[in-house]
């Protein structure tokens, strides 16, 4: 039977009223009834604003000129209003917290319904059952904002599927999660989808995770227009992904340096569906003529941490006997599951909180007792929300105010703020307010600011949560030439690609306990620490171990190694 189209661009445009530029341009898509779509694209290439434009966002919200025509479910979205839009495609947001009306789970989910006027007892039916689908029906007398972000994320989707609306729309749901947790979500979307057979778009930058479940199309967005609509093997087989600056799956990327030339019918979209059998001894080959190069690092410590204990009350113990040596110019990942206590890590370390037993040592000198001025002179921290950091309308001034506090003369100011902007990829928005840029331009400008004091060590919370491959790229390779110079540099992160290709050393936190402190490598392949943390074992060693590489973690090793010098090449 022919599935009709519920979602139809046709020569579609739209330009903001604020923009010179369009930022859609000749938009040609279909998207079928029960079709699961995941769109894919840079920073700003448009494909949010192809999400607005499904949820009705654009135009009753984000102002602006259309061209051409978007219908959903058969009606010109011109001629509906947003209630009506709302009945037929259901959002999920990127910060759940930001979607949250009701006081308890119960209410949030019941709050389209209230609205609807239905009655108590049909409401109460409708909201055990969609509790129940995204496995919350435990937890519906709990207060949303004591929730995992997980849980958030399902209470969300709870609240937009009691309308049973026809279309499920996802805007970077993986943003803020663990790797475990975001596998998790991904698993959940493709259930609900299977059980109830809605229309998924998907947006987001986590390709790789995304495609842990099956999608029927992957549709790549770039400076306004639809670059690829092909499957997730077709467009895995291509070279479009790389093109656009978007990241491919690491195991993708390991058969290309083993010399594999991908094609469709190898089924290389999932890694479940790979037919390994044929690329398996261009794997055993490569990985025979790599050597590992060992090294030994003979650097001072700078941060000492020994049996570090905090609480926020008597009823649990954030962090308990947390011991660590960071050396001087090390790069350093924090990771774990969410609410492990790497923020309060971070914030004991930069004296935002004091801690309840332990000491912290800068340089082999107790650090416990120097005040948050003092410390900040030494210690730069990059906040997970941009919008808590920032406190000026400019962008100049925002990166600006930290050296105007210090009393450095504005020429040299000038001089500082210019050469960051341009570090961080916002030299051509120098004179712009910051209430113009996205969520991601705003990470880069806390960043900016961070980085123009010049300090000896820089936390970053989640440097690149919603970030593109090629920002993410430019921060992370900016952050390696930083720390080449002599800065330590902790990164507190759910990205597991990042902590592989930058960070050799790696701490893991779960449950407030350290589980883990060895390379990046060693962590990334030991399922007990990945099981205990909510971390992913790397695609890399399962490949390894499905091509029949006895040594699947000196594989991963050897990747790295040859993957280091291929970015090196390439620049």
């Amino acid at each position: 039977m022919e599935k009709r189209p519920i979602i139809e661009f046709k020569s579609f445009g739209f330009q903001y009223f604020s923009q010179a530029e369009p930022t859609l341009e000749d938009i040609n898509l279909t998207i079928y009834e029960g079709e699961k779509i995941l769109i894919v694209g840079p920073s700003g290439s448009g494909k949010s604003t192809l999400g607005n434009c499904i949820n009705g966002l654009i135009p009753f919200a984000y102002k602006g000129e259309i061209k051409g025509s978007l219908e959903v479910a058969g009606v010109n979205t011109q001629q509906m209003n947003i209630f009506e839009l709302s009945k037929k495609v259901g959002t999920v947001l990127q910060d759940s917290d930001g979607q949250f009306i009701g006081l308890t789970v119960g209410e949030d989910i019941a709050f389209a319904l209230e609205n609807d006027c239905v009655s108590l007892n049909d409401m109460k039916d409708k909201v055990a059952k969609v509790s129940a689908m995204v496995d919350m029906n435990h937890l519906l007398n709990a207060s949303p904002f004591e929730l995992s972000g997980g849980q958030k994320q399902r209470v969300s989707l709870a609240g937009i599927m009691v309308d049973d609306v026809e279309i499920l729309l996802f805007d970077e749901p993986l943003a803020n999660l663990d790797p475990v947790t975001g596998k998790k979500a991904i698993e959940l979307i493709d259930e609900i989808q299977k059980e109830t057979n809605k229309t998924v778009v998907i947006i987001e930058h986590r390709l790789e995770d995304v495609l842990h479940k099956r999608v029927d199309r992957v549709i790549v967005v770039n400076e306004g227009r639809i670059v690829a609509d092909m499957t997730p093997d077709e467009l895995i087989s291509s070279d479009i992904l790389t093109g656009y600056g978007i990241r491919e799956p690491l195991y993708a990327t390991a058969l290309k340096y083993a010399g594999v030339k991908l094609q469709p019918d190898m089924k290389p979209g999932m890694l479940s569906s790979l037919l390994v059998d044929k690329v398996a001894h261009n794997l055993v080959n490569w990985n025979e003529k790599q050597l590992v190069e060992e090294s030994i690092d003979t650097r001072p410590d700078i941060l000492t941490c020994e049996n570090l204990c905090f609480q926020y009350n008597k009823r649990r113990r954030i962090l308990q006997n947390i011991n660590f040596r960071i050396k001087e110019g090390e790069m350093v990942s924090i990771v774990g599951t969410n609410g492990a206590g790497k923020s309060t890590l971070a914030k004991l370390i930069c004296g935002f909180l004091k801690e309840d037993e332990g000491k912290i040592y800068f340089q082999g000198e107790i650090f416990s007792d120097k005040t948050i001025k003092e410390r900040s002179k030494l210690i730069g921290f990059v906040m997970q929300n941009p919008n808590q950091m920032i406190s000026k309308s400019m962008i100049y001034d925002e990166i600006a105010l930290g050296l105007r506090i210090r009393g450095v003369l504005e020429k040299e100011i000038e001089e500082r703020v210019d050469k960051v902007l341009k570090i961080c990829g916002l030299s051509p928005f120098k004179k712009w307010p910051i209430s113009a840029l996205s969520y991601g331009q705003k990470k880069r400008v806390t960043i900016a600011s961070v980085l123009v004091l010049d300090p000896k060590i820089i936390i970053l919370d989640e440097p690149t949560a919603g970030q593109d491959f090629h920002h993410y790229t430019e921060i992370m390779e900016f952050l390696k030439e930083l720390n080449k110079k002599g800065v330590t540099i902790l990164l507190i992160t759910h990205d597991m690609h990042l902590m592989l290709e930058y960070t050799p050393h790696a701490i893991v936190l779960a449950n407030g306990v350290k589980v883990g402190d060895s390379s990046a490598v060693d962590i990334l392949t030991n399922e007990e620490i990945a099981r205990q943390a909510n971390l992913k074992i790397t695609s890399l060693y399962e490949i390894a171990k499905m091509a029949g590489i006895y040594d699947a973690t000196s594989f991963v090793s050897k990747f790295i190694q040859h993957d280091r010098k291929e970015l090196a090449y390439e620049k």
